[in-house]
C-alpha cells in the first residue's frame, strides 16, 4: 500500500492498470485517515465513483493522469504544506465534475465531495476541503499559504518540459467543445492573464521550481496561437 506522502513518481512510470491500483490504494488511505473515528463510510465505493468520473470517454488531459501528476508535485512539496491531507483531499476531487465548457464544474465538484463526505468527516474537514476545491477556479487571489500550495499544484504542468506541456495543451485542447475561434480566444486570454502575473506561482516553493520554464512555455505557445499551430 502507498504510504502517506510516498512519492508519485512510481504512479506515472507505471501501466495504466497498476497505476489504477496505485491511485486506488492511495486514495482509500487517505480516506481512512480523514474519517471521523468509529466511521463506516465504505472508500471503496467511493473510490469508484471517482474512478468512473476521471474514466469518462470525453477527457483527454482532466484524468487520472493529470491526478497522478499532481499528487507527484504535492508529494514534492509535501514538507511545506500545512495540511497535506486537506490539500491531497482536494486534489482527488476538485476535477471530478469536468463538464466542457461549464463554468461550474469546481462547484459541483465541492458539492459532490461535500455530499460523500458528511456521514463520515468533520465538518471543519469537509469545509477546508470545499474551500480548497473552490480556489482551483483561478478566479481570485488565494492567500493562504495551502491554498497557493493547490493552486500551483494545479497549474505545474505549465512549467513541465516543452513537448511535454505541448502534449498537455492538445489534451485540453481536445476537450473543448465549440468553435477553433471561441478555444483560442480564451485560451490566450487564460494565458496572458497568467503571463501579465508578478508570479504564475504563487509559493516560493513552486515559483522556484516552475516559473521560468513555464513563461517561456507560455510565450512560445501564444506564438504557436498566433499562427494557429498550436
Amino acid at each position: 500500500m502507498l504510504k502517506k506522502h510516498s512519492n508519485a513518481t512510481e504512479v506515472l512510470q507505471t501501466s495504466t492498470a497498476a497505476r489504477d491500483v496505485l491511485l486506488r490504494q492511495r486514495f482509500v488511505a487517505l480516506w481512512l485517515r480523514c474519517q471521523r473515528p468509529g466511521a463506516c463510510s465504505g472508500p471503496a465505493a467511493v473510490w469508484q465513483e471517482v474512478a468512473k468520473r476521471y474514466a469518462e470517454p470525453h477527457r483527454h488531459y482532466h484524468d487520472k493522469s493529470h491526478l497522478a501528476h499532481c499528487l507527484e508535485e504535492l508529494d514534492l512539496a509535501a514538507g511545506e504544506i500545512r495540511e497535506p491531507d486537506q490539500v491531497e483531499m482536494a486534489i482527488w476531487f476538485h476535477d471530478i465534475v469536468s463538464g466542457p465548457g461549464s463554468t461550474s464544474n469546481e462547484l459541483q465538484s465541492a458539492e459532490l465531495f461535500r455530499q460523500v463526505a458528511s456521514e463520515a468527516m468533520d465538518g471543519d474537514f469537509i469545509a477546508a476541503v470545499v474551500a480548497l476545491i473552490l480556489v482551483t477556479t483561478h478566479s481570485r487571489q488565494p492567500y493562504t499559504p495551502d491554498h497557493q500550495f493547490i493552486c500551483d499544484i494545479d497549474l505545474a504542468s505549465f512549467g513541465r518540459p516543452w513537448e511535454v506541456f505541448l502534449n498537455d495543451s492538445a489534451a485540453v485542447k481536445a476537450e473543448f467543445q465549440g468553435p477553433d475561434d471561441d478555444y483560442y480566444r480564451g485560451k490566450k486570454a487564460f494565458l496572458e492573464a497568467l503571463l501579465e502575473r508578478p508570479k504564475i506561482f504563487l509559493s516560493d516553493f513552486f515559483n522556484q521550481c516552475y516559473e521560468d520554464q513555464a513563461r517561456d512555455n507560455i510565450q512560445r505557445l501564444l506564438h504557436l496561437i498566433d499562427q494557429r499551430q498550436d
